[in-house]
């Protein structure tokens, strides 16, 4: 009864929930150990400061570090969501959720960009649930505009979540104009030393390079097998039912809990979007997805009722993740 064991906040759930992680991911190491990549990041970073992460690593020592990566991950994010009391009590929901999600697809479970930016974007998520209840967000909204640009060093579509500063605003806030102004400058700070350092360099031009992505043509199409479908259709039917279970509940959540639910949908549409600022679509871009994703899922999983549900779903996404591994 794994969802249920995961219901219950007791320390032994991080030692089931590692066990988990790393069967999940157990195709990787016997049958797929040639696919594996070091993670490159934008050449906004890399060109400058020549940061390459896990050039040297062996494959299964590439894995294993991604999986650790990952753990560390979903016990932060798990954290926040605890914390806000997004599931009406404390549990491991949230992390188990979001070690499934990191394993739906080959790619996630490598060293990438966008696991790197993961990091990134729970952070920003903690601090985006806190502007409800502080009556100075200022200083706040400078450091979030600073940590979207470091994002962005990191993995350049990541820019776009500096749209979701500004709603984040709306959602959450009244319209206070200084508020509004605070993540321009936060952002651009991070990116006028970053060109005055490109120019120190007599290198700026390629300053000027990194904002090129913004006139990429739209694409239309993705490589991804059509196994890579199937494995998310039990998500995608948690997901529906993660709606019907928001139909009952919406009401009567507290409004901070409703507000932070709107930011997490149109953080989606945001990662959805920002797909044409590669030149080739690449499934690691939706790793992005799997923060928001794991606590919707969570909240299905927290709230559903019928036991037989809950656990054969989750049995059936696991076993799908298997089986298309081993295919």
């Amino acid at each position: 009864m794994i969802i249920r064991q995961h219901r219950k906040f007791t320390p032994i759930n991080i030692l089931f929930i590692s066990i988990i992680g790393t069967f999940l991911c157990l195709g990787v190491f016997i049958h797929r150990p040639q696919d594996l990549r070091p993670v490159l990041l934008e050449p906004a970073a890399n060109n400058l400061f020549g940061i390459e992460i896990g050039a040297g690593l062996t494959p299964a020592a590439n894995v294993l570090l991604t999986l650790t990566l990952t753990l560390l991950q979903a016990l932060l994010l798990n954290k926040v969501v605890n914390h806000f009391n997004f599931l009406g009590k404390p549990n491991f929901l949230t992390a188990l959720l979001f070690m499934t999600l990191v394993s739906l697809f080959l790619p996630f479970l490598v060293l990438s960009p966008t696991l790197i930016c993961n990091f990134i974007t729970i952070w920003m998520m903690s601090k985006l649930f806190a502007i409800y209840k502080q009556a100075d967000v200022k200083g706040l909204m400078f450091d979030l505009g600073m940590i979207v640009a470091l994002g962005s060093l990191v993995y350049f579509p990541f820019i776009v979540m500096f749209l979701l500063l500004w709603i984040a605003l709306i959602i959450f806030r009244p319209f206070i104009w200084r508020e509004w102004i605070t993540p321009i400058l936060g952002f651009s700070i991070v990116y006028f030393l970053l060109g005055v350092a490109y120019y120190w360099l007599d290198r700026f031009d390629e300053f000027k390079a990194i904002f090129t992505p913004f006139t990429n043509s739209l694409t239309h199409t993705i490589r991804v097998d059509f196994q890579d479908y199937l494995v998310v259709v039990p998500i995608a039917i948690a997901l529906l039912l993660f709606l019907a279970v928001l139909r009952d509940q919406y009401f009567r959540s507290i409004v901070h809990i409703r507000k932070s639910f709107q930011l997490l949908f149109y953080m989606l549409l945001l990662i959805a979007g920002s797909f044409y600022l590669n030149e080739k679509i690449n499934i690691n871009h939706f790793l992005l997805c799997a923060p928001p994703l794991a606590i919707y899922l969570a909240y299905y999983f927290s709230f559903a009722k019928s036991k037989w549900v809950y656990e054969s779903l989750y049995i059936i996404i696991m076993i799908t993740i298997i089986y298309f591994q081993f295919m």
